[in-house]
């Protein structure tokens, strides 16, 4: 199992101070000099609730600038918001400054308020995600893209700096759809998913599904593919107090989340709006999404307990574990209890 750092929600920081992006600078030192595998920062508009994180390509310069070692990736970019070609460049600039160590998840996108950057995007944002998908893996691999100019003349142009990775690793964003499973195992990208709206027996058939699709690849060529599950995460000696820390934070995020989650629109289900929720029902879902989460749904709680539910993961086909570790606690607390992850990951690699 690797690990890795991954922030979407608060940080605790203070923008005024300054001290904003402390936790992901620091925690991204952190994983740098102690193994971890990768640093994902993701893309976020108009809302609190992650909004620290408008551009994954200008988190990822800073923790590329102040770093030497650990993988810099976009979980996610939402790929219908952007032209492909801003896509490669930025993201090629990334890998230049970090020597080679980027990687990009690609998502499609949630709320029809986000694409106020790309309207026309929005009914066909699926696909649109999958041909940008390949489109940025040309342009990385130095082909050229037809575009029309300011005249309406067409041209051939291709992406500079040149990146350092001749391949880029990619993955996709999946909320549980299992066809985006199969869509990302056809596509030979990685997949990245996490446990909101899903449990782990529905994950393990998902996860199966894709590796179907992957093995299913006339050019596999033995690759197995890669799948990251996105986990919230805090460690400590004592499970009791690690509880008892960790409720209101969370709480918090998953309320926030919750109204992110109801408010979007996937597949065919059908949109709730969150403002007509009564407050008692809100609490209801809140205390049972912590329950959950707290028990089996994240790596939280004690070393010994996190180590059993890594086992599981490993089990059900999980690559890597990446951690959510910004959901509100205080900046100090989170990086002091990136000691005990890390005794986590050596007692995993062992």
């Amino acid at each position: 199992m690797d690990f890795s750092l991954f922030y979407f929600g608060d940080d605790g920081g203070d923008a005024a101070s300054g001290s904003a992006y402390d936790l992901v600078l620091k925690g991204a030192r952190f994983a740098d000099e102690n193994d971890f595998t990768a640093v994902w920062t993701p893309e976020r508009h108009f809302h609190p609730f992650g909004g620290l994180y408008p551009n994954p390509a200008v988190t990822g310069a800073a923790i590329a600038a102040a770093t030497s070692r650990v993988s810099i990736r976009a979980g996610s970019v939402v790929a219908p918001l952007h032209h492909p070609l801003r896509i490669a460049e930025e993201w090629s600039v990334v890998d230049n400054i970090s020597g080679g160590r980027v990687g990009l998840a690609f998502a499609s996108g949630w709320h029809a308020v986000d694409f106020a950057l790309r309207p026309e995007s929005y009914a066909d944002r699926r696909q649109v995600m999958f041909d940008t998908v390949e489109q940025v893996r040309a342009l990385w691999r130095g082909e050229q893209l037809t575009v029309r100019d300011g005249i309406g003349e067409e041209q051939r142009v291709r992406i500079y700096p040149e990146p350092v990775q001749r391949r880029l690793p990619l993955w996709i964003t999946s909320a549980g759809g299992v066809e985006t499973f199969r869509n990302a195992g056809a596509a030979g990208a990685g997949i990245l998913t996490h446990l909101l709206g899903q449990d782990l027996d529905e994950l393990a058939t998902k996860i199966a599904a894709y590796r179907e699709a992957v093995a299913a690849r006339p050019d596999a060529d033995g690759w197995p593919g890669h799948v990251v599950l996105m986990v919230h995460t805090f460690l400590g000696e004592d499970d009791d107090a690690v509880r008892e820390l960790v409720r209101a934070p969370l709480c918090g995020y998953l309320r926030g989340s919750l109204g992110l989650l109801l408010g979007s629109q996937t597949g065919g289900a059908r949109r709730i709006d969150p403002a007509k929720l009564r407050e008692k029902d809100v609490d209801f879902l809140v205390d049972r999404a912590f329950d959950r989460y707290y028990d089996d749904g994240g790596l939280l709680g004690t070393v010994p307990k996190a180590a059993r539910i890594v086992e599981r993961l490993a089990g059900l086909g999980v690559d890597e574990t990446a951690c959510l570790i910004d959901f509100g606690l205080p900046v100090k607390t989170v990086l002091d209890g990136l000691e005990h992850l890390n005794e986590l990951r050596k007692l995993s690699a062992r």
